[in-house]
């Protein structure tokens, strides 16, 4: 085992897992953050790109182009519903129904790649309909409630995480480097239409540290992290450390955010990361592939 590589990754997932708390102090709506996300982290990885001479060797092909652009819309939505999620639900909650993402990826995965589940994969896939269902709980069903409308942006941003990772799976040509690079631009470029350039004028100094922190740090500096550990990591490894981001993310929530889950939402929350946990270790190598894209999915 890469020591080095593994402590990188574990950093990089670590480090993730406390966008929700430095998300929540940014003083910004969903779609001004993820902006200036795209702004900051496009600056950082095209330096990056530049800087390790990976801008000379890039093998162009435009079927993988199309997939970029692709990957870059599916990121981008998952990025808005899940700090539109932030807003409305606790961290806890909303991590926990983000990272359902993998199940979803085994579940359209058997269709696109023809995998057949096994009885092991269905146990997984009910553990966290079932653990998904108890979170909700009986309140979540009122219309009106904004906490059912931040369950339902957390569902959202875990179908979009499940579709950028199913779409990273074929790019395979194109650096790590130019891949996020132009997901970050083509984010960047779809948003502007739609900024309300206003919030910004009001943000504190405070505020400000937190937003651009969060741009680059929590994707570039990840990013980064991430893309040079996973080369010298086997896959297993990689996909069960996709637990460290919501650990960290809820024992943040709860020591720093005060966030107390009632009993029936802690063994949802349980149920949820025991079918992952039980996926992972049963899924055949092929969708183990599928976790291995993450990076193009934070």
């Amino acid at each position: 085992m890469n020591r080095v590589a593994l402590s990188q990754l574990f950093l990089a997932m670590a480090i993730f897992g406390s966008v929700g708390f430095f998300s929540g102090r940014t003083g910004l709506p969903a779609l001004e953050l993820v902006f200036v996300r795209c702004i900051c982290a496009a600056i950082f990885l095209c330096t990056a790109w530049v800087a390790t001479g990976h801008f000379k060797r890039e093998k162009w092909d435009s079927k993988e182009g199309m997939l970029i652009v692709f990957c870059a819309v599916t990121n981008l939505l998952n990025w808005i519903f899940l700090f539109k999620s932030f807003e409305l639900i606790s961290v806890t909650i909303a991590i926990s129904l983000y990272h359902l993402a993998p199940i979803i990826v085994l579940i359209i995965g058997s269709f696109i790649f023809r995998e057949k589940m096994c009885l092991s994969s269905i146990l997984a896939i009910s553990l966290c309909f079932i653990g998904t269902l108890l979170i909700m709980g009986t309140d979540g069903f009122r219309s009106a409630s904004p906490q059912w409308e931040g369950i339902i942006y957390g569902i959202i941003a875990a179908f979009f995480y499940a579709a950028t990772m199913l779409l990273g799976k074929s790019i395979t040509k194109t650096s790590v480097y130019a891949t996020t690079f132009l997901q970050m631009f083509i984010g960047f470029l779809l948003l502007l239409p739609f900024v309300d350039f206003s919030v910004y004028t009001t943000l504190h100094a405070s505020q400000w540290f937190y937003t651009i922190l969060t741009g680059i740090i929590h994707t570039g500096v990840v990013y980064l992290l991430f893309f040079n550990s996973i080369r010298h990591l086997p896959t297993n490894v990689v996909s069960f450390m996709i637990f460290v981001d919501p650990a960290v993310a809820i024992l943040l929530d709860i020591l720093l955010s005060g966030f107390v889950p009632d009993k029936m939402q802690i063994l949802g929350i349980s149920l949820i990361f025991i079918g992952m946990l039980y996926s992972l270790r049963t899924t055949k190598p092929t969708g183990n592939e599928i976790m291995q894209k993450r990076p193009h999915t934070m």
